[in-house]
Parts: structure tokens; sequence; C-alpha cells
């Protein structure tokens, strides 16, 4: 479907419903921020004719990863089903856009002239919007990731505060250099029009407008260190957030089983 008269963006194609299935659809959208085209899986609950401004719920991929991963390897559609079917929340839009698919991963941050941090702060609710008719204007956003999408999430979080209601994060980068571990790409190629910031400086410099925050780790995973390091310098500046430890290491089997709770978490925020 070409949009080109009616859209924000140039171009906005988006899945045949009669192929589409278990409530999952695509978008590709084509954005100056990318300078090209960007991916977006949703999912979107069955029987939501009539309802107005659901709260889309943006979950942001890992490196190597691309808008099917959360899906696909997550099973993260499957889980929001059985969570709004049994009525422990309420229905809700799940997005699971691509970071842009620069090298190994973006890190959600702007370089080399593409501006991957507005692609999903800016475009990815704005094409929702524009496809999704139960997803308006109000309809409230919030933010999680795992690993580098973990990261993500708390840096766009941190600098967008009052365009959330709700971020969270699962096995997170919390200082850019953890990047390193994951990455062919040297950092510094990353921080060509902007430094990354580590996630204690922007969510301390933000802490006033700060939604509820959420995050966890696994004990087995190489980035418990970081996430237990940041929850202690939340804890010193008496910034309030909830953090979890679980059996469990970088996996998506850890993912999976934990999902729920950012989830359960979302739902409580946009009640």
């Amino acid at each position: 479907m070409n949009k080109e008269n009616s859209s924000a963006f140039r171009t906005i194609e988006v899945s045949d419903p009669e192929y589409e299935r278990d409530g999952l659809r695509f978008l590709t959208v084509k954005t100056p921020n990318l300078r090209g085209r960007g991916d977006i899986c949703l999912f979107v609950p069955p029987e939501v004719e009539g309802l107005k401004n659901l709260p889309i719920y943006i979950l942001l991929h890992g490196v190597y990863g691309s808008a099917w991963s959360w899906a696909w390897q997550g099973g993260a559609h499957r889980t929001a089903q059985q969570l709004i079917f049994e009525g422990e929340v309420s229905p809700f839009i799940l997005a699971m856009p691509s970071d842009g698919l620069w090298g190994d991963g973006s890190g959600y941050l702007a370089h080399h002239d593409r501006q991957f941090d507005q692609w999903i702060v800016s475009d990815v609710p704005r094409a929702i919007r524009e496809v999704v008719p139960q997803a308006g204007e109000n309809a409230p956003l919030c933010i999680g990731g795992l690993s580098m999408g973990g990261y993500g999430a708390l840096m766009l979080g941190g600098k967008c505060p009052t365009q959330f209601q709700a971020i969270a994060a699962h096995s997170a980068i919390t200082h850019f250099s953890e990047m390193a571990q994951f990455v062919e790409a040297p950092l510094s190629t990353y921080q060509e029009q902007e430094s990354a910031p580590d996630i204690i400086d922007l969510l301390r410099a933000h802490r006033d407008q700060l939604p509820p925050l959420r995050f966890d780790c696994g004990v087995q995973d190489p980035l418990l260190e970081g996430n237990r390091r940041l929850h202690q310098q939340l804890t010193r500046e008496g910034i309030p957030h909830q953090y979890e430890e679980f059996p469990g290491g970088h996996e998506w089997s850890y993912w999976q089983q934990h999902l729920t709770r950012t989830l359960r978490f979302f739902a409580t925020a946009t009640r």
C-alpha cells in the first residue's frame, strides 16, 4: 500500500491482511531519518474494533537482530496475546521496529548521517498511528528492549522522558563501552555526530521528568555488573526504579520468560 498522498512519509507499505497471521503485520517506511527504509513488526490484538488510543508498547531488539526478532525469536506477540486473553492487561499494540540495520547494530544513536534515534522516537509512533485506526494521536507510549535494545530504551527514554509513560529493559548495556563485546565496528564510529551517553548521566539529568522505570538482568549474564552498578547509582541518587535479578544468561530463553514483567509494568503505567 502506497500512501504517498496522505502520509507523513514518502512511502509506507503495509502487509496484506489476507496473509497476516497471529495478529502480526509488517510496515516498511521510507524516512529521511534513515535515508532509506525501515521495518516495523506490529502485533495488533483481535477484536479491537471501536477502541481508540490503544497504548503502543515499543520493544527494541539487540545486536544482529531486526524487526522480526522479538516475534520470531522471542514469541512476544504470543506472550502479549495470552496476557490480554487472560485479562491480566488491557489491549495494546506491540511495536517491534528494526534498529535501522546499520552494521551489527545501530545503537539507536545518530551517526553516519542517519538519525537512528529519531527513527524510533518519531517515525515509529507516527507510522503506527497512520495505519492502525485504534492508535490515535493520544495513544500513550512505552519503550523497552533487550541488550543493545535495553540501552536504546533507557537512553531514548532518558532523552525524551515526557514522551513515554514507562521505560523498561532486560539485560541492558548500561555503559556504551559494553557494546564492544558484541559489534565489529570500532565504537568511535558510533560517535561521529555526538558522544554515546552513559545511562546514569541521562537519567540523572532528567530525574524530575522520568516516568516509571524498571530493568532486570540474569545472574549468568556478562552484563550483570553493569546493571548492578546502574541500580546502585540510581539508588544513591534517590531516583525511583525497580531492579530485579533472575537465573539465566544473555539468551532468548531469559527474555521470553521475563517479557511478561515488562508488559505488566507497561499496563500499570498506562491505565
